[in-house]
């Protein structure tokens, strides 16, 4: 009997379609420039991340309740600001730093890889990014 065919594919994003870390260093570099504020955002976009998996597993248990994935990386992201040297930030400083993981850029290959999947399949998102 031959394999049965998928009409659909579906994929995770962070790491597989977009370069999360390269992305935040990139963005938060430059916008840090042109507030004047210098830290090494790569330390930064790695505390960040490493706080994802621990937080979710307290969502999980019911330590925390539902929460936003936004809200859950706000929450991390004002523990960090003060370690990281950057100072007193304005409600709309922090509002932009959260936002930059709406903001990340595609692997140079995955948008033509994906529209190239997209003409024999259904393509879709399998993830919380």
């Amino acid at each position: 009997m031959p394999p049965a065919r998928s009409g659909a594919l579906v994929f995770d994003v962070f790491g597989t379609v977009v370069d999360w870390r390269s992305s935040i260093v990139k963005d938060l570099g430059q916008w840090g420039e042109g507030k004047g504020l210098k830290t090494d955002w790569a330390a930064l976009a790695d505390a960040w991340r490493a706080a994802y998996q621990p937080n979710m597993q307290k969502v999980r248990e019911g330590t925390f309740p539902w929460t936003r994935l936004d809200d859950l990386h706000e929450r991390e992201l004002r523990k960090l600001i003060e370690s990281f040297g950057l100072g007193e930030l304005s409600a709309d400083d922090v509002r932009h730093i959260n936002r930059v993981w709406h903001r990340l850029e595609p692997w140079p290959d995955s948008v033509p890889g994906l529209t190239r999947l997209k003409r024999r399949y259904t393509i879709a998102t399998l993830s919380n990014g």
